[in-house]
């Protein structure tokens, strides 16, 4: 049974999740505030946590800059707060998705769900999907299913989940427009999320693995239509 950790200083919210959570086979345990969460992340990391922004004196925001510099633990923000600066401030931090207070406990639960099946894909294979050639510049990248590592010449750049599943996506694709209706569907599993949570992940893609993320030569933005991964012909 996958565990979840659900951090909300709304008691009666809080309770109805984790009583509608267990109903589907995901145990639930809860904590209201920051220096709670912080004492019982020391009896180990859950599957997944639920973090609100708004913790009393505190901010979910500090709680996930502090968790991620322990774990990559899945992190899905759930706050009233609706601003879009918001939301842009909890992926850019490390969360992985945002949701607005009020939610639908249904779709509460399939992202949750979601996020659980992406974070239990990082196992399994050992294999590496490989660009195996090098063109006349000498490049050579693969994939490190392992290590969830994108290696570009040499230098091993380690990637969260979402980034690597989104990364070897756009690989497999390589060379061909893929639509961002496409990339929801095939690396999130389901249709709730906004353009802006697909930016700032192919932001953060690009900010690891381009030369200048400015003008990147690999992941191309194709304007209203989604992104291509351009790959030099011989290294696909």
């Amino acid at each position: 049974m996958a565990k979840c950790l659900i951090v909300d200083d709304e008691i009666e919210l809080t309770r109805m999740t984790v009583e509608y959570f267990e109903l589907f086979d995901i145990s639930c345990d809860s904590v209201s505030d920051y220096d709670s969460c912080v004492e019982y992340l020391k009896g180990g990391m859950p599957d997944i946590i639920l973090l609100d922004v708004n913790l009393g004196q505190q901010s979910g925001f500090e709680l996930c800059r502090m968790i991620r510099e322990k774990s990559d633990v899945p992190i899905l923000f759930i706050s009233a707060r609706q601003s879009d600066d918001d939301i842009l401030i909890a992926l850019n931090i490390g969360g992985d998705d945002y949701i607005k207070k009020p939610y639908s406990l249904s779709v509460l639960l399939a992202k949750t769900k979601a996020m659980l099946r992406r974070q239990e894909g990082r196992g399994g294979s050992s294999d590496n999907a490989a660009l195996t050639a090098d063109d006349n510049s000498g490049r050579k990248y693969f994939f490190e299913k392992e290590t969830m590592s994108f290696v570009k010449d040499g230098v091993k750049i380690p990637l969260k989940a979402r980034e690597f599943a989104l990364l070897k996506y756009l690989y497999d694709n390589c060379n061909k427009i893929v639509s961002k209706d496409e990339i929801f569907k095939e690396v999130w599993g389901d249709s709730f999320f906004s353009d802006g949570t697909l930016n700032v992940h192919i932001r953060r893609l690009r900010e690891k693995i381009e030369n200048d993320p400015n003008e990147p030569e690999l992941i191309k933005t194709v304007w209203g239509t989604g992104y291509i991964m351009e790959i030099p012909e011989g290294l696909n």
